[in-house]
């Protein structure tokens, strides 16, 4: 088993163990991708990588974090990700959405202006979350259960576009301090009703809409989570690596077939727990203790790391995101490097002889 060896999830195989991770780049209009995402996605897909995800994908425009952001709540956004879709399956590669909500982390201007709050002059909107409270500088409204009950409406509605729209799977983003990771941290989370409180009932939202989507999907397609493994937060409310271990093993009971391990979202992380591989344990500890296939993430960086970390069983895939801002054909210069057989698109063939 390396880098370079396929894997299949449910009726999906990829043929090598390298993801290009989602990464937001704020340059959609009224949420629909464009030629900037077509390039963007489908040049990675040209340089080699098995399985492209999309950056989070709003189910509703009070899911949207900037303006800028992507979505597929209606149809034109649907057609204009098929045409991606269509193209990123031409090179041979596969392609995942990922479903978010912001949450109370919403209603922010473009990184360019600072990502400060938006007003409601400007456009912005109020957000709402489990809790009452403040992200970014904006102060969120708690859900009520009506609202919550069409959150996972939402969801599922965006999951069945996805398929539509010709996606091979689908992965809900419930990390990074957004809605579902929200939810599931004390650190947010001050409800006294059933969506608060235990941790039974604080991951009652996450766990919920993944069984909705699950039946609203073809059994074939699999089902993918990323969460935040813990919050980087030494509080006694935070989440722990032990709670993510606990929430994968229900998730796995229903339904879910991969968890991306990653962590934070609160707040920043402290640069002496950065370094190369950082978060790779919080992987290795959920596929070692539920048996879920996982990804690994964390300041993966170069060809002879990503495949020590799929042939010391560390985990299952290399979710590679800033790597592959700087180097779009990482995967093949990565088999190059590793002197392993990769298939170069028949226009590039000649530099690669």
């Amino acid at each position: 088993m390396d880098l370079f060896s396929p894997i299949t999830f449910r009726n999906l195989t990829l043929k090598n163990r390298i993801v290009l991770s989602p990464m937001q780049q704020y340059s959609a209009q009224n949420g629909i991708p464009g030629n900037w995402h077509l390039v963007h996605l489908g040049s990675r897909a040209v340089g080699g990588a098995g399985l492209i995800i999309t950056e989070c994908t709003a189910v509703s425009p009070e899911g949207l974090a900037t303006l800028s952001d992507v979505g597929i709540w209606n149809e034109e956004q649907k057609n204009a990700w098929k045409t991606i879709v269509d193209f990123v399956h031409e090179q041979d590669s596969k392609i995942g959405i990922q479903l978010w909500h912001a949450g109370g982390k919403g209603s922010l201007k473009h990184p360019n202006e600072g990502m400060k709050p938006l007003s409601l002059e400007e456009g912005g909107w109020v957000v709402k979350t489990c809790s009452a409270t403040e992200l970014n500088g904006v102060l969120s409204q708690e859900l009520t259960i009506a609202e919550i009950d069409e959150l996972k409406i939402k969801f599922v509605d965006a999951a069945r576009r996805a398929v539509e729209a010709g996606f091979d799977t689908i992965e809900i983003h419930a990390g990074h301090g957004y809605l579902f990771h929200q939810f599931y941290s004390s650190v947010i989370n001050k409800r006294q009703d059933e969506y608060g409180g235990t941790f039974e009932n604080r991951i009652r939202l996450l766990v919920e809409t993944i069984r909705e989507i699950r039946k609203a999907i073809p059994e074939g397609m699999p089902l993918l989570v990323r969460i935040s493994a813990v919050d980087y937060i030494d509080t006694a409310d935070a989440w722990t690596l032990e709670d993510s271990v606990a929430l994968s093993k229900i998730l796995k009971e229903n339904g879910v077939d991969f968890i991306t391990a990653s962590g934070g979202g609160f707040t920043n992380v402290s640069r002496d727990k950065v370094f190369p591989g950082y978060q790779v344990p919080f992987a290795t500890a959920i596929k070692v203790q539920t048996g879920i296939a996982t990804g690994a993430v964390g300041m993966i960086t170069d060809a002879k790391q990503a495949n020590e970390i799929i042939a010391d069983g560390k985990a299952d895939l290399v979710v590679i995101a800033r790597e592959h801002l700087r180097d779009p054909y990482f995967a093949i210069h990565s088999a190059k490097e590793l002197e392993m057989g990769i298939e170069v698109p028949w226009q590039y063939k000649r530099a690669f002889n």
